[in-house]
């Protein structure tokens, strides 16, 4: 599970925001996609889940664990992946999934197995002898994909995970998040694909100039905007610059100012 607790991020002492009073909880057993544009905090936002950024304001807990006061046990229950693969680039393959597994205690006798399998899966046995700066950039996603499921988290974050992937590893990826959500963990995932997110995730958020404007299901997006259209027709809604939302609307209510249910009943609770 992953909650966040009114968190903002800013920079230029406080003159740009980045993410602004942001709360959401993320269940234990789903794929939550969070949606939005270039810019629109979403990078920002899942930093501050990993521990690379400190909040500004706020508190983000997995599992149970605060990232700020108790970042080392925090960051044992979450693998990340970020939005660039140009990572240890000097590593051979095999030596960047060991010190992966050595950085998570993965035991000896499961290590192997699961190197083994997850290069299968995804097209690398014949690449891990070499380094991952020969790669291309697809070969270097793939090859972040594998470290952060080769320890089995109990939360995992990628950010813009499909970019640079070719069909079939995209699938694959798909597959492995509905795995790892079945068995009763949590996915968070960016993008701006939002045909991807539409046949991937269990619940949407959408965030723009670093607030969130909509969660819910797709079924629910489309009740709240009475519309059978595509899950892109309301996302240009939710983001458009003439959008009540975009003009500063609170979270949570609809173009005349009135809350919806659930954040009725959050701001109850």
């Amino acid at each position: 599970m992953i909650k966040i607790d009114h968190v903002s991020k800013s920079y230029d002492g406080g003159a740009t925001s980045a993410v602004r009073d942001l709360s959401l909880e993320i269940k234990s057993g789903e794929i939550f996609g969070l949606l939005g544009p270039n810019g629109a905090g979403k990078s920002t936002l899942l930093n501050m889940l990993a521990g690379v950024l400190a909040p500004s304001s706020g508190t983000i807990e997995l599992d149970g664990v605060n990232v700020t006061t108790d970042p080392l046990a925090a960051k044992r229950n979450l693998c990340y992946v970020s939005d660039s693969p140009d990572h240890l680039l000097r590593l051979k393959g095999h030596e960047f999934l060991r010190f992966i597994a050595d950085v998570y205690e993965v035991p000896d006798a499961v290590r192997g197995p699961r190197i083994e399998e997850l290069a299968r899966e995804y097209g690398m046995e014949g690449e891990l002898d070499n380094q991952i700066q020969s790669y291309s950039h697809g070969m270097r996603q793939k090859m972040m994909i594998m470290g952060a499921l080769l320890p089995d988290p109990a939360v995992w974050i990628l950010d813009e995970p499909m970019t640079g992937l070719d069909p079939k590893a995209s699938w694959l990826l798909k597959q492995s998040m509905r795995r790892h959500a079945d068995a009763g963990k949590t996915v968070l995932f960016s993008t701006h694909v939002l045909d991807v997110a539409e046949k991937v995730v269990d619940r949407v958020g959408v965030i723009a100039h670093g607030e969130l404007l909509f969660v819910g299901t797709v079924d629910e997006m489309r009740e709240h905007f009475k519309s059978n259209g595509s899950l892109e027709e309301m996302f240009l809604e939710l983001t458009s610059e003439d959008s009540p939302f975009a003009q500063g609307a609170e979270p949570g209510t609809d173009p005349a100012g009135e809350k919806d249910g659930d954040a009725a009943d959050q701001e109850a609770k």
